[in-house]
């Protein structure tokens, strides 16, 4: 379970479509394993007609059974599994709160058969529950997961190695989750048994201390990195609270306007809740950096 982890801009996405075969590389060579059922989810939700009732939306219109993983299961015992009632079967797509289209997501995703399932920032507008029924999914999953995220807590449950960016075209795997690689990272390097350097280190020739003192971390990239855990802990206790409200399966019919509203507020928290995040992992990084 493979996490690509990295700031805005660093080639996180393209990283992960070159793994996959969607990007071919400009230099060498990626050998895709034989036998790859490969399954994206769709985060963007685009191949969801807000026309369609929930069950249609599980059997694409086919019946009350829905192929899952090879095997028939009725459809409202499948939507069991994943936090719905049986009474929403019929309840059109366009009603669901945000919380509730991604499980919807999540269950179309998991119900085709695959051995690879790639993830890129998996847990944009999801609600605790949803985010809960993921990880317990993700942990049941016999395949390999390729994971783009900037979410420290999910990637220290889910994930069993880091790749992350280490500036200047340069990634690094570490072995465990989020917090196994901010402790690896802290650690020196062995010296290699040729070299004066760290192993795995890319000689950077006689200006490299020149080039590390450049790298400045002013007061306000201090301040930032001290405040940003707790801007980040109160977007994500609003975002919590606001999805609360929007899982009212009522309130579409009773207020669209309101439903609406509370849905764009939900969206411009998350796109908040985004950027301080990427924000407070760029200033990680740098200070990282001048501490090594």
């Amino acid at each position: 379970r493979l996490a690509i982890l990295g700031p805005n801009g660093a080639g996180k996405t393209t990283i992960l479509n070159l793994l996959t075969g969607n990007l071919a590389p400009d230099q060498g060579n990626v050998i895709l394993g034989t036998k790859l059922d490969m399954v994206s989810l769709d985060q963007r939700r685009r191949s969801l007609d807000p026309s369609w009732s929930l069950a249609d939306a599980l059997t694409q219109g086919r019946g009350d059974m829905v192929m899952v993983a090879g095997r028939q299961r009725h459809v409202i015992s499948y939507m069991k599994d994943f936090l719905f009632l049986p009474e929403q079967a019929r309840t059109p797509i366009s009603a669901l709160s945000g919380g509730e289209r991604g499980r919807l997501m999540l269950a179309r995703a998991l119900a085709h058969p695959s051995n690879l399932l790639v993830l890129d920032e998996p847990t944009n507008d999801l609600d605790l529950e949803t985010l809960d029924l993921l990880q317990e999914m993700l942990a049941e999953y016999d395949g390999t997961l390729l994971l783009v995220s900037h979410d420290r807590d999910f990637i220290d449950r889910v994930a069993t190695s880091v790749l992350a960016f280490e500036s200047q075209g340069k990634w690094i795997e570490y072995a465990g989750g989020y917090t196994d690689m901010l402790a690896q990272r802290s650690t020196p390097a062995p010296l290699d048994k040729n070299s004066n350097e760290p192993a795995g280190r890319t000689r950077r020739g006689k200006n490299a201390g020149r080039q590390k003192s450049s790298v400045k971390f002013s007061y306000k990239d201090k301040y930032a990195l001290e405040t940003l855990p707790g801007e980040i802990e109160n977007l994500e206790l609003n975002l919590l609270k606001l999805s609360g409200r929007l899982s009212d399966p009522e309130l579409f019919d009773k207020s669209p306007d309101e439903f609406t509203r509370l849905s764009e507020k939900l969206a411009d928290l998350q796109d908040k809740l985004n950027a301080a995040e990427e924000r407070w992992l760029e200033l990680e990084l740098k200070r990282e950096e001048l501490d090594t």
